[in-house]
């Protein structure tokens, strides 16, 4: 009679379990510890001052463009996409400057993802194949085994 468990035995072992154990653990220390990270960076800096901006209507004054090296740097608005707007409050009348997402960039990172995708589906679909293949000649050898010991 068969056991209706469905883990391989294989991966009950001690050493099976201490590498899934370890590498789940590397996994979610990479992961909450970049949130912290990221948090910490954000509130140790001078005090946050709401841009105007996100409280009040503004008017688009230099469209999305590309940050130079000096402004990623030194500008926070640079930091978050690599392009940048500039913006007129139009209660405060104030010039500030607002990230934004680029149409090139969104493009690009487009046909990025599409390569990704027929680059891994073309992958999938060779070791599908090979392993159809494996399969078809393990399954020919059985009845040849068959065959043969009639």
């Amino acid at each position: 009679m068969e056991s209706e468990c469905r883990i391989p035995v294989a991966c009950c072992r001690p050493r099976a379990l201490a590498l899934h154990a370890l590498f789940w653990g590397l996994v979610s220390l990479r992961v909450f510890g970049a949130a912290l990270l990221s948090e910490e960076k954000t509130s140790a800096g001078r005090p946050l001052v709401a841009p105007c901006w996100l409280g009040e209507e503004f008017v688009v004054t230099a469209e999305c463009a590309h940050c130079s090296a000096f402004q990623a740097k030194s500008w926070a608005a640079c930091g978050q996409t690599g392009y940048i707007e500039r913006v007129n409050c139009t209660k405060s009348n104030k010039d500030e400057y607002k990230s934004c997402r680029s149409t090139v960039m969104e493009e690009h990172l487009f046909w990025k993802f599409e390569a990704a995708m027929l680059g891994l589906s073309v992958l999938f679909a060779l070791v599908v194949v090979a392993r159809q293949r494996s399969l078809d000649r393990l399954a020919s050898e059985k009845v040849r085994r068959q065959i043969e010991s009639i």
